[in-house]
């Protein structure tokens, strides 16, 4: 019997490349998704390489107001061009991504008989937690939608709480994944002791709180080297409370790296810090350090717990002296280090970008049918 080949709409109100998480998470999800034909909604410009993973990509016209009195005759603009454009895609379902912003609330105004699943990103339920007319959005496209996708338990129930638990029944969780094939861990296990050669990778704002690696460096015993991989609003500060800690020779910031640039620089170093200090949706760069074999040293939130569980080393969120501690605990113990590596390769195993694909598709046609 032949499969039946799914006609997905979906897409993000951005440039349309990997400019973020999200965006290398849908690239890496529908090109691993058997069985689909998908029509991505995005901006230009658009990268060449990166919207190989769809059969079709549309720049949206719609000039961007996303916030403010002009939020709602943008939502109507949007609105009428997403109709439009489902009106020639004709699809048969249509995948929602960030759970409560403009183009998903343009495919709930304008689905019709379609059936919508809404995926929730983070930012999307953060927005939500700030704002009560953001709330209001992530109710109005709750209620319009077959299935709501999370990447993990913790975010599941922020959704829930935001929405007043009316609709757990539609509430799914679909761990997020990696390209695990393109992984290429480093030959040689870690040796000795001493000192560490720490990377930290992301945006630099505030909720992922670079800031505690940098301070915790100046709390440790031992004098460890970071390196920081990203851009962000908060770099131009960062790079001067180094310097106001002493710390100009053991802190290197190095710019947003290509995904392959980065997973080719990720063996090189000892064990990877992941600081963020409130909530995040699923923490992918986790799963790319502990897949390029790195120990991972990070801020003890549930949703990070749920996916590493007892394979990484916690410390207290925001604070540098419990995270000096548990830098200078890694650098004495290399059988801990070594364990982590082997439980860092062990877990990643759990997280591959084709089985995100499957539960999606799965779940998609169990709508669709």
């Amino acid at each position: 019997m032949t499969a039946k080949l799914l006609n997905i709409l979906t897409g993000i109100n951005r440039t349309s490349g990997p400019s973020s998480g999200s965006m290398i998470l849908v690239s890496d999800l529908y090109g691993a998704m058997p069985e689909t034909h998908t029509t991505f909604l995005g901006r230009a410009p658009v990268d060449h390489a990166w919207k190989a993973a769809f059969d079709q990509l549309i720049n949206l016209s719609t000039i961007k107001r996303p916030q403010g009195p002009d939020f709602d005759p943008y939502v109507d603009e949007l609105t009428r061009e997403v109709g439009a454009l489902i009106e020639k895609v004709q699809p048969n379902v249509i995948h929602a991504q960030y759970l409560g912003f403009a183009l998903s609330l343009a495919f709930t105004r304008t689905a019709g008989s379609i059936p919508i699943i809404a995926i929730a990103h983070g930012p999307d339920v953060m927005a939500a937690e700030r704002s009560a007319s953001e709330r209001e959005v992530m109710n109005e496209v709750a209620a319009a939608s077959a299935a709501i996708v999370t990447p993990t338990s913790v975010l599941a129930d922020h959704i829930d709480h935001l929405t007043g638990r009316r609709f757990t029944d539609r509430l799914t969780v679909i761990p997020w994944g990696i390209p695990l094939s393109d992984v290429r861990v480093r030959n040689q296990p870690p040796t000795g002791t001493g000192p560490l050669s720490l990377v930290h990778a992301g945006r630099l704002d505030d909720n992922k709180s670079t800031i505690t690696a940098v301070k915790a460096l100046a709390l440790t015993d031992q004098p460890h080297n970071l390196t920081v991989i990203g851009k962000g609003i908060l770099r131009e500060h960062l790079e001067q409370r180094t310097i106001e800690l002493g710390l100009r020779d053991r802190v290197q910031f190095d710019p947003f790296l290509p995904r392959a640039e980065l997973w080719r620089r990720l063996p090189s170093f000892d064990a990877f810090i992941f600081t963020t200090r409130g909530l995040e949706a699923f923490g992918l760069v986790l799963i790319e350090a502990q897949a390029h074999g790195l120990p991972v040293i990070y801020s003890d939130l549930p949703g990070a717990r749920e996916i590493l569980g007892s394979t990484a080393a916690p410390y207290t969120p925001g604070d540098p002296r419990s995270l000096a501690v548990a830098l200078d605990e890694m650098g004495r113990d290399f059988h801990r280090r070594k364990a982590l590596t082997k439980a860092a390769l062990n877990n990643a195993r759990r997280y591959d970008i084709a089985s995100t694909g499957r539960q999606l598709r799965e779940l998609t046609l169990r709508i669709t049918c």
